[in-house]
Order: C-alpha cells, then sequence, then structure tokens
C-alpha cells in the first residue's frame, strides 16, 4: 500500500546542506521533510571547517556556540607541511609553544562579527540534526528517494523506507537536491555539467593512532608525504588520535580501490608516518575523486540543486560544504516569500543567476590550490597558485562575490566595478564588501537598546531599511510601502541619535551613502538597492523605493 504525504518543501540528502536547508526553512516558518538515504549521518570527517561567512549563518540560526563547542578539539589544526614521512616533518619543527594564530587572521576582524572554526562533518551534523528536529524539521533517515515527477503544480517523489520496504508518495511545491557529488536527482534530470571532471583517485583513510607525543606543541593540519611507493596527506582532525589520510591510486596503472584492505591501509600508514611498529585502528576506507563539475543550470522547474549535487570542487580550499549552506540560505528566504506570497515565483530564477556563477567561481579557485593530481599543492612559486591565494583571500572566508540577478537594483554588475579602496578596510578590495547592491552588508558594532550588536543581526527573515543619520523621510515611506504591499520590511536609522547608535559619518562611509542616503537588505543580508542621497527630482523617496522593493521582489 502506497502512503501519501504533502509538505510545502521536499529536501533530498541529509547531509551538512540538507539539514542547513532544513533549519533556514524552518527561521522563515516554512515546513520542509528532509530524505537521507543512509541509516545515520557520516561517520567520516570529510569537510573539517565552517568559514567566516558560515558562522555568520549559524549564528542567525543561534547554534554559533554550540557549532564550536563541537569543534573544540580541532582548535590546534594549523600548517601545511611536505615531506617523505610525518615524523621526520613534525620532528624538524621546532616546537611552538601558546595559542598559535593564522597569518594575517586580523584581517577578518572589521570584516565579521564572528569568526570561522574548525569542525568536521561528523561533529557538525549531529548537532545541526539536533537543533532541526528541535525546531519542527521532519528528517527521515534510511529513506530512499527512487523516482521523481514534476508538473507546473507540484513535485512528487517516491519513497522507499530501507529498513521495511514501505513505498511512500509525497507531494511537495518544491524540491531542493542536496544529495551529493553523484546525485541521483541531478542524473535523473539529465542536467549538463561543465568543468575539468575528475582530477585523481584518493582513498580517504579514517583511522586512530596515538601521535600525540609526536604532534605535541607542532600540531598540524596538512602534511604531504611523496615518496616513490605512497603518495598522499594527511589531515588532521584532533591533532591526538584521529587522523585522515588520503592516499592517491591510479587506475591507469591497474590499480584499484579494492585491493586497499584495512591491513594494506595499516602497512603503507607505518611507512608515511615513519613508525614501522605504531599501532594503527583503520575505521573506514572512502574512495573518492576530487573532481571540478558545476551544473549549467540550478534551477529546473521546481526542483533545484545545492552543494556538491550543483558543484564538485577539490577540498583544500575549503569550498565545498560552506558553499552549499551559503547556497540554501539564499534559496530559502525566496522559497519561503513565495510561499507566502509576498513575492513573484520568478524570485526563484534568481537563485541560479547569483549561486551558480559563485559555485564555478569557488570550483575554479580551489581547482588552481590542486595539482594535476587533485592534491593540495605546495608549488607556492607557481604563478596560478600566488594568483589563487589572492582570488581565495575574499571566498576562504565566504565572502568576496557580488550578486547580478533580478533581485540586485545594481549600480554597476562588475565585480570589480567602481570599486573604492579604503585603506583603513580591507573589505573594499579583498572581500568586495563597500555597499553596493550585490554585496553583503557591512559589518559595524551598533547600540540598539542598550545592547550591542552588529548591523548583520539585524538581517534574517525579514527586507530592512537603513538610514544615514538624516535619512527620516526613507523610514516613513518604509513604513507607508510596509502596509500598502503587506510586506514585511523594518527601517532603521544611524548615527549617534539614530535607531543603531553607531560613530558619527560611519555607517555612510562604509556604505557609500550621505547621511541623506539609504540601503535596503535582503534578509539573506545582501544589499538590494542604494539611494546614496535624496536626489530633487520629482521622485519622492516613497516612489523610489517603492519601486525597488517591488523589483527586489519581482513584483515588476
Amino acid at each position: 500500500m502506497v502512503s501519501e504525504h504533502q509538505i510545502p518543501i521536499l529536501i533530498i540528502g541529509g547531509g551538512i546542506v540538507g539539514l542547513s536547508a532544513s533549519l533556514f526553512l524552518s527561521q522563515h516558518g516554512i515546513q520542509s521533510l528532509l530524505i537521507e538515504r543512509h541509516s545515520g549521518t557520516s561517520i567520516h570527517p570529510r569537510a573539517r571547517s565552517v568559514n567566516a561567512r558560515t558562522m555568520e549563518l549559524f549564528h542567525g540560526l543561534g547554534i554559533d556556540d554550540l557549532v564550536r563547542e563541537a569543534g573544540a578539539s580541532m582548535k590546534a589544526t594549523m600548517g601545511i607541511h611536505k615531506g617523505k614521512s610525518l615524523k621526520e616533518v613534525i620532528e624538524a619543527k621546532k616546537p611552538t609553544d601558546g595559542p598559535r594564530k593564522f597569518p594575517l587572521a586580523g584581517l577578518m576582524d572589521p570584516i565579521s562579527p564572528v569568526k570561522g572554526t574548525f569542525v568536521t562533518q561528523d561533529m557538525l551534523e549531529p548537532v545541526l540534526v539536533d537543533v532541526a528536529r528541535e525546531r519542527g524539521g521532519d528528517l527521515r533517515f534510511y529513506t530512499e528517494c527512487v523516482g521523481i515527477h514534476q508538473d507546473s503544480d507540484s513535485v512528487t517523489a517516491t519513497l522507499k523506507d530501507r529498513e521495511t520496504g514501505a513505498i511512500s508518495s509525497v507531494h511537495a511545491e518544491y524540491l531542493i537536491a542536496a544529495d551529493g557529488a553523484g546525485s541521483p536527482i541531478r542524473n535523473r534530470l539529465n542536467v549538463p555539467t561543465s568543468g575539468q571532471g575528475t582530477m585523481g583517485y584518493l582513498l580517504n583513510i579514517l583511522f586512530h593512532a596515538d601521535l600525540k607525543s609526536l604532534v605535541h606543541k607542532r600540531e598540524f593540519s596538512i602534511c604531504v608525504i611523496e615518496r616513490p611507493e605512497i603518495f598522499g596527506a594527511f589531515t588532521s582532525i584532533n591533532n591526538d588520535d584521529r587522523w585522515v589520510f588520503h592516499l592517491a591510486y591510479d587506475p591507469s596503472k591497474g590499480k584499484q580501490a579494492s585491493e586497499f584492505t584495512p591491513e594494506r591501509c595499516i602497512e603503507l600508514l607505518r611507512i608515511a608516518i615513519g613508525i614501522p611498529d605504531l599501532e594503527i585502528d583503520v575505521k573506514s576506507i572512502l574512495p573518492w575523486e576530487p573532481s571540478v563539475r558545476v551544473a549549467d543550470q540550478l534551477q529546473h522547474g521546481r526542483i533545484f540543486l545545492a552543494g556538491d549535487a550543483a558543484h564538485q570542487m577539490p577540498p583544500w580550499g575549503g569550498q565545498g560544504a560552506n558553499s552549499g549552506i551559503t547556497d540554501v540560505h539564499n534559496l530559502a528566504w525566496k522559497l519561503a516569500l513565495v510561499l507566502q506570497k509576498q513575492a513573484n515565483k520568478r524570485l526563484l530564477e534568481t537563485y541560479n543567476a547569483e549561486r551558480q556563477p559563485v559555485g564555478k567561481t569557488a570550483a575554479e579557485v580551489s581547482a588552481s590550490g590542486s595539482d594535476k593530481r587533485g592534491m593540495i599543492s605546495l608549488n607556492l612559486w607557481d604563478p596560478a597558485v600566488i594568483v589563487g591565494f589572492y582570488r581565495r583571500m575574499g571566498l576562504i572566508s565566504g565572502h568576496g562575490y557580488i550578486y547580478a540577478s533580478d533581485a540586485i537594483c545594481a549600480e554597476n554588475t562588475s565585480p570589480l566595478g567602481g570599486l573604492t579602496w579604503k585603506p583603513w578596510k580591507l573589505a573594499s578590495l579583498f572581500f568586495l564588501i563597500d555597499g553596493r547592491p550585490g554585496s553583503r552588508l557591512p559589518h559595524l558594532w551598533a547600540m540598539r537598546e542598550g545592547k550591542r550588536i552588529s548591523t548583520l543581526d539585524l538581517c534574517g527573515k525579514k527586507l530592512i531599511l537603513v538610514t544615514g543619520a538624516k535619512g527620516e523621510p526613507w523610514i516613513e515611506a518604509t513604513n507607508s510601502i510596509s502596509e500598502t504591499l503587506a510586506i514585511d520590511i523594518l527601517a532603521y536609522s544611524t548615527g549617534p541619535n539614530g535607531d543603531l547608535i553607531t560613530e558619527t559619518n560611519i555607517f555612510e562611509t562604509t556604505t557609500g551613502i550621505s547621511p541623506q542616503g539609504a540601503i535596503l537588505v535582503r534578509p539573506d543580508g545582501f544589499i538590494a538597492w542604494r539611494a546614496r542621497r535624496q536626489e530633487s527630482s520629482v521622485e519622492t523617496p516613497r516612489v523610489q523605493l517603492e519601486l525597488a522593493i517591488r523589483r527586489v521582489l519581482c513584483l515588476v
């Protein structure tokens, strides 16, 4: 017997991206059903960090402290090395006392109210599962999507309970495919992809071995091992007893993943570590292929691709999970406003326009930091690596890109067009945060109702308007438009006497407006429109602002 179920949003895939989608939708009051074919969360570390932008989003969900706690054992993870054995490399390093900081880490302080953190996928996913369920998310593990059909009104998915074999049918208004690099949904849709494809073949070997005394005060992040019989890279999990080794193998030379039994892996690990009698417990062996593949289109009717289903990239730039999380954050508020009938469904088309280029760039930049086999490149003087490093500076933090779509009232759609260098704030160069439409709202500290907040704390569920110190006409216009259009819009003034108490002219200088100017910010924290000043024309602030709001919501 086939049971039927109806839900606004169906999410296929219960990894980091799918779980984040469930949380973001719940934040907007939208019900969802998440399906995951495995019986539980990932047992492999896989992704090892979340960047500053992702932590901003987790802060908006109120879970950033939980995420930091989950990855607390990874605080000392730092340093990229290369040698013939881990023991040889580590013993050559000088021990370091006291806390260790990343070079140029201070660059991020003016950019964001939070910092990125190390946390592996197997540490993070259980946190997301618990919170998603607490907030009403319907999560069903060990359930597989075995068929999909969509028409102009809905998406119908056929689901199979992998334990009982029971078949059920779910009708959803929209479907988010976050089902990984091998995405069955993407394959069923025959979505074309671009990119250089598979770069190499690696085995992700998760193992336990007590190396604490070896690495004490010389903790590291990655160590590449290259010798005639072994090429691979150690990635630390806790710099104690949990480790991963990415072992390269070449199918063109007759090597197959199945040849690498736990016993064979232990032999190779002892050689790579440099301790012949080390006790090693191999927990799992996962073949994977570092690849660059980007879907040409992320929207297919009522189905949206996100995360690895949308864009695959080598992991060395830390972009995979982070870019997937920002995918679904971008999509969630748009789905919410369309379902709540506050926006035209054409708004959903801006998901592809905004996120596909970002995913493509992230994949290309990640590839530039990899060698021809897909391993992290340590050829630091290679011009391509140098250029890639500077391109990565913004992306590593999760910033450094400009959206251009119908949901942005653009002044200049060129990513570097009209850029103004502000020596006191590197956000204007590497991170492209300068107040222009399409960029993320600049972070500034302000006092609101006696509490210190970041300007980013204002973002989340609604459109917001933020004005300079003399922006009263914009505030009045916002209140009138909100009532007329039946759309929730919040408005704030800045300055020493504003709703947001800030230093004189700091908001205006940072966003490129006059005291009489204003910016309109979307729920995802991106600036949709900017009025540098109140123009002396026939168009009143109300007329200008209403047109901008209608454009952003694709109502015109």
